[in-house]
């Protein structure tokens, strides 16, 4: 790829829920979209890894939906074989709203959004100056895009170090705002066991105490052929152990899973989530922070801390997008 500014209409910065929404809706108006996420494939979160022949979602482990629109969506992925319904009966035999998985991994569904439009991977934006009526992104590579109107959708501290780079300075009330975004921690051990575990139908379950916030059977949950369970630490537990020895926290989450693993562990791993999930959602579902050249942030941070509203998060900064005229002079 040639080293001299590329031009086109919008830039969107992160392929998760959030970035592709937008993208995939604002392709559709015509515009000239290119989304650059620094990750090996499209998901963000919607994540999921192989440990030898064993699948993992390590990530996101299910979506609801409640708006109507993103259920229209839900709905539409099912027909294309991308999701389907895991389950909505708990564990007392009571009812609730349908929970969705990725079919075959939670990772599928940003692929399938992803297969729509323009997405560059593997490549890092290290900061977003403005240039006169233009946005000018800075790759890690030392490549340099320029836009007419630009979106970030990483975690809140990521935009603003990427805006920060390029010293593209906030009002200081919408700076003071955006600093105080907090997000919980998630330490997530991947675990390869030699048998069955001991997980009950439908494969996950929340156990209420201790320091374990989540325990999966991806085999129950027909993510992996093998046995194969995800464990995802509490917020506490993965604020005190963040710094620790991440092998010797991961024996510890092991040690407290022991009666629901039932075999023996082979082999495991652990990713760290720095931005697991936001402990304050803004009341708007994305933030305009400029319109000479525009800017929007949008994310899970500003609608609600879930799949669903990262992609209504996106969907509010594609229309904010679309009533901003873009500049002619490119």
């Amino acid at each position: 790829m040639p080293n001299r500014p590329q031009d086109i209409d919008i830039l969107i910065v992160g392929a998760g829920m959030a970035g592709l929404a937008a993208a995939s809706e604002l392709r559709r108006t015509g515009c000239d979209v290119l989304v650059i996420d620094k990750g090996r494939g499209p998901g963000g979160r919607l994540a999921s890894r192989r440990i030898g022949g064993a699948t993992f979602d390590h990530g996101a482990q299910f979506l609801t939906a409640r708006d109507p629109r993103f259920a229209a969506a839900v709905d539409r992925w099912r027909t294309f074989g991308v999701v389907e319904e895991w389950y909505r009966s708990f564990g007392d035999g009571t009812e609730g709203h349908p929970r969705w998985r990725g079919k075959p991994t939670m990772n599928e569904i940003a692929r399938h959004l992803a297969r729509e439009v323009p997405v560059l991977l593997e490549k890092r934006v290290v900061s977003l100056r403005r240039d006169r009526n233009r946005w000018v992104a800075k790759l890690e590579s030392g490549e340099t895009f320029r836009a007419g109107a630009a979106l970030l959708t990483p975690p809140v501290p990521q935009s603003l170090a990427i805006l920060k780079a390029g010293e593209s300075a906030l009002p200081p009330r919408e700076t003071a705002r955006l600093d105080s975004v907090e997000y919980e921690r998630c330490l997530a051990v991947l675990t390869v066991l030699d048998g069955p575990s001991r997980i009950p139908p439908p494969g996950g379950l929340s156990p209420g105490a201790g320091p374990i916030a989540w325990i999966a059977d991806n085999q129950r949950k027909g993510v992996s052929g093998e046995p194969a369970v995800t464990i995802h630490a509490t917020a506490q537990f993965s604020r005190e152990h963040w710094d620790r020895d991440r092998y010797d926290s991961g024996w510890e989450l092991l040690r407290a899973a022991r009666r629901w693993l039932g075999s023996a562990v082979t082999e495991f791993q652990i990713h760290g989530w720095r931005y697991s999930r936001p402990l304050r959602v803004e009341k708007s579902p994305c933030l305009v922070l400029g319109q000479s050249p525009p800017l929007v942030l949008a994310g899970d941070a500003f609608a609600a801390p879930r799949v669903e509203g990262a992609a209504l998060s996106g969907w509010a900064a594609a229309e904010a997008l679309k009533k901003v005229s873009l500049p002619a002079d490119r």
